[in-house]
């Protein structure tokens, strides 16, 4: 159910930052249409350190709405209080996600059995599938693999996002852990390796704005085509690298609202793409095929 190419879904504001329902809903129609495997709601780039509760369980109740079972989805419910995660992913499984994907706590760095004892509880709390989610780089924790190894053996704990990059992870843990669990990339840069690793998908930003094309190189690989998904990936080198010239999700919402798709609105602390910037994602993205 979990494989593929899973958009890490932008949030759409319109310029004083209230959400933008229509073009939310639109969005989702475009990833149906263009063949995206399943959507992440209210992930790192759906901004969801500003997206307030009543906001939160609104749209993932929208997302499920709206795309009606026709591909999954999973709703970011991670938090770094224990019980306001539990909260959240209660709020999820409510309004009818498929699964939820719950990042390490964030700013307060817990040790691994602090780790393991926040994710229990989630575990032991909520009855709905639950994907793990390691991002060092933006939480300051990272979530070690003998810790993802005791987490697997968790009824409710079905996988991971793995944002760290470090491809020897996945070839660690396949051999350890449960033998359902799933291995999703969190990073553009190298999910193709990632995947061809025994990886089952991405959870990725360039998807928001070429879903047809990353929908295609994972099924490629997956199906064991190396060479063309290789060679597909090779057209988005250039754009998985310039989606993070400042910190995501600025450079992919600067491009959707260029694009025509959503408003440029975006929440503070985070503000628009800098000028110096634009020109040369524009030139990015309009040379792939």
């Amino acid at each position: 159910m979990f494989q593929g190419s899973i958009v890490a879904l932008v949030t759409p504001m319109n310029s004083d930052g209230s959400v933008d329902i229509g073009n939310f809903r639109n969005l989702l129609d475009f990833h149906i249409e263009n063949k995206t495997d399943g959507v992440v709601v209210l992930g790192t780039t759906g901004e969801c350190p500003t997206i307030d509760f009543d906001e939160h369980t609104f749209l993932i109740k929208e997302a499920v709405s709206h795309i009606n079972g026709k591909i999954p989805v999973i709703a970011g419910t991670g938090a770094n209080s224990t019980k306001e995660a539990i909260f959240l992913t209660q709020s999820a499984k409510e309004v009818g996600a498929d699964a939820c994907l719950l990042v390490t706590p964030y700013y307060n760095k817990p040790n691994q059995k602090g780790l393991f004892e926040h994710y229990k509880a989630i575990n032991d709390a909520v009855d709905i599938p639950q994907i793990l989610y390691n991002v060092p780089s933006r939480t300051s924790c990272d979530l070690e693999n003998e810790t993802v190894i005791s987490l697997s053996q968790l009824s409710n704990i079905i996988g991971i996002k793995d944002a760290t990059g470090e491809l020897g992870r996945i070839d660690f843990l396949k051999e350890k852990v449960k033998n359902n669990f799933i291995f999703i990339s969190g990073d553009d840069l190298s999910f193709l390796e990632y995947i061809g690793r025994g990886g089952h998908g991405v959870i990725s930003v360039t998807a928001n704005v070429k879903p047809d094309l990353m929908h295609n190189i994972c099924h490629s690989i997956l199906n064991g085509d190396i060479e063309k998904s290789k060679a597909m990936n090779q057209q988005l080198d250039k754009l998985h690298k310039a989606m993070f010239v400042e910190s995501n999700p600025i450079p992919v919402k600067w491009l959707l609202s260029y694009l025509g798709l959503i408003n440029q609105g975006i929440r503070l602390p985070l503000v628009e793409l800098d000028k110096k910037y634009q020109t040369n994602l524009i030139k990015i993205f309009e040379a792939i095929k």
